[in-house]
C-alpha cells in the first residue's frame, strides 16, 4: 500500500494525511470545493501530497479515507471505490447533519450508512474518536507503556487487520471491536469517545458503552 486517498480534507483528513506522509505514504486529498482550494494545504504538507477531485482521490488511493460531514455521505463516489478498503472517520452531529432516523432509532451506525452506500467496498471504522490534533502529537513506538489505543470495526477481518497494522505503524495500539454493527460503541457521547485511553482503558470503555435511542 503506497497511496492513501482522502475524500475530505478538514481537520481529521489533513492531520491524518500529515501522519501518513511521515510514514512514507503518498496522499491524494480532495474536498467539496475543488482541488484548487487545497493549494495552501498541499504546500504545507509538502512532497508526496497532491490535490484532486473526490473521484480522482478515490481512484488513486490503494486505501481511501472518507472524512466528511455525515450529511454529505451521498456525495461519496461509488464506482471508483469498488473492491477497495475504505476507512470511515465520520461522526453524527444532528446540529450539523440534521436528524437521521436510522441512527436516532439505533437501527444503524454511522459506518453502516457508509457501507450501505458502498456495497462493493470493505468499510472499516477508525480514527473517529481521537482529537485531530492528537493524531500528529501523541503517537508512540510499540511497547510504550500507556500507548494510546484506537478502536477498529469492520465486517471483513482482513480489512480490519490491515487498518490495525497501519494504526500501529502510525504510533497507536488498537482494539479490534468486531463488525460494523458494534461500532456504535465508539460513536459520539460514548464513554471512550475522544478519551486518551490505552488498550485496557479503551476496552473497558467499549464494554461500558450503552446504546441509547436519541429522540
Amino acid at each position: 500500500m503506497s497511496t492513501i486517498g482522502f475524500i475530505g480534507a478538514g481537520h481529521i483528513g489533513s492531520h491524518l494525511a500529515e501522519l501518513a506522509l511521515r510514514h512514507g505514504y503518498r496522499v491524494v486529498l480532495s474536498n467539496s470545493r475543488g482541488p484548487e482550494t487545497l493549494s495552501d494545504l498541499i504546500e504545507r504538507l509538502g512532497d508526496g501530497a497532491s490535490a484532486a477531485t473526490a473521484e480522482e482521490a478515490a481512484t488513486a488511493g490503494d486505501v481511501v479515507v472518507v472524512t466528511i460531514p455525515l450529511k454529505n455521505i451521498d456525495q461519496v463516489p461509488v464506482a471508483p471505490l469498488e473492491g477497495k478498503l475504505v476507512i470511515d472517520t465520520n461522526n453524527y452531529y444532528p446540529q450539523r447533519d440534521g436528524r437521521i432516523a436510522s441512527l436516532d432509532a439505533a437501527e444503524s451506525t454511522t459506518a453502516g450508512l457508509l457501507q450501505d452506500r458502498l456495497p462493493g467496498s470493505k468499510v472499516v471504522k477508525a480514527f473517529n474518536h481521537i482529537l485531530f490534533s492528537d493524531l500528529t502529537t501523541v503517537g508512540a513506538p510499540a511497547g510504550t507503556p500507556g500507548r494510546r489505543a484506537l478502536a477498529v470495526y469492520g465486517d471483513d477481518a482482513d480489512a480490519r487487520a490491515t487498518v490495525e497494522a497501519m494504526i500501529d505503524e502510525f504510533g497507536f495500539d488498537t482494539v479490534d471491536g468486531g463488525p460494523l454493527s458494534e461500532s456504535w460503541r465508539i460513536e459520539r457521547d460514548q464513554p471512550g469517545y475522544v478519551q486518551p485511553d490505552d488498550q485496557a482503558g479503551l476496552t473497558e470503555h467499549l464494554t461500558k458503552a450503552k446504546r441509547d435511542i436519541n429522540g
